[in-house]
């Protein structure tokens, strides 16, 4: 398998995070895979982004969960951008796409979407929270998940095989050879985040990734030169 370039968010570091914008210029920019985080609003769209209050990155305010969809239209979510629904990301990018669920409500409404369109190919569901990759799999058997962790230990392997993740998304800075080489013979790949910096890429080869997760498209570029 070749090594993954994953865009956060899609190109968080330049573009708008979460946005059309963001998605359609990381997969110009090659990134293999284009990350996003799902939320539902109060009438249940599956809203993109990453936070569960609107304030850091749009001009309003106030949960997702208290505004319709039509009311998170009117906001500005960066540089005249809107805040997209997953439908619409579907229909911008063709690349494949890691989407990340908070809770089991995101995990029945986005597997309804998965079902209608036939995405189970396309798409690979991350989450932090082991009860809704969980729920994720009983919904769609055939569904691709990965465990995400910032702060963990060895135990994260067993956590992921406990939920059926075949992959783990895990923060660079804590990560180890060994660590890496127990998911492995677990039959688990494993990437690192966020890798923005050639120092943080070459740690990355050098403790034998399968990828890492990104917010500079320069990343992509950088990967041919760490081979």
């Amino acid at each position: 398998m070749s090594f993954l370039t994953i865009g956060h968010r899609g190109v968080m570091g330049v573009e708008p995070e979460n946005t059309l914008r963001s998605f359609v210029r990381a997969e110009r920019e090659g990134l293999d895979v284009i990350e996003l985080d799902l939320h539902l609003s109060k009438d249940g769209a599956l809203v993109v982004m990453h936070d569960a209050e609107v304030d850091r990155t749009t001009d309003g305010s106030g949960p997702i969960a208290e505004h319709t969809l039509a009311e998170l239209r009117e906001l500005d979510a960066g540089r005249g951008e809107r805040i997209p629904v997953f439908e619409e990301v579907l229909d911008a990018v063709g690349a494949p796409l890691q989407a990340e669920i908070k809770d089991v409500a995101a995990a029945r409404a986005l597997a309804e979407v998965m079902r209608s369109r036939d995405l189970t190919g396309r798409i690979e569901v991350i989450s932090f929270h082991d009860e809704a990759l969980a729920a994720i799999r009983a919904l769609l058997p055939g569904v691709r998940t990965a465990l995400v962790a910032s702060r963990y230990g060895a135990e994260v392997v067993d956590r992921a095989r406990a939920v059926g993740a075949h992959r783990l998304s895990l923060n660079i800075r804590r990560l180890t050879l060994e660590l890496v080489e127990r998911a492995h013979t677990a039959q688990l790949t494993v990437l690192g985040w966020t890798v923005n910096t050639h120092d943080h890429l070459r740690l990355a080869r050098g403790l034998g990734l399968d990828g890492v997760v990104t917010d500079q498209p320069e990343i992509r570029r950088a990967v041919r030169f760490t081979a």
